[in-house]
């Protein structure tokens, strides 16, 4: 485990400790929880547009060698 140091202002710090209480979990859990989840999505997010982004590229290149036929 590694720690982390971070600075919150009062009001973002007083909500997160209102969530985490509401959760009935830590703020450490409630933190390492919100990161991981950001983390996913982020990930999804890039996997998504490299699956687009490699269909697309196949799409292109079917359309050139189409065009260069004679």
């Amino acid at each position: 485990m590694s720690n982390l140091s971070v600075q919150l202002s009062d009001s973002l710090y007083k909500s997160l400790q209102e969530l985490a209480k509401q959760d009935g979990i830590s703020i450490d859990q409630f933190v390492a929880t919100a990161v991981a989840e950001k983390i996913a999505a982020l990930t999804t997010e890039n996997l998504s547009r490299g699956v687009s982004k490699a269909r697309q590229s196949r799409k292109i290149r079917r359309s050139f060698s189409k065009s260069t036929r004679y």
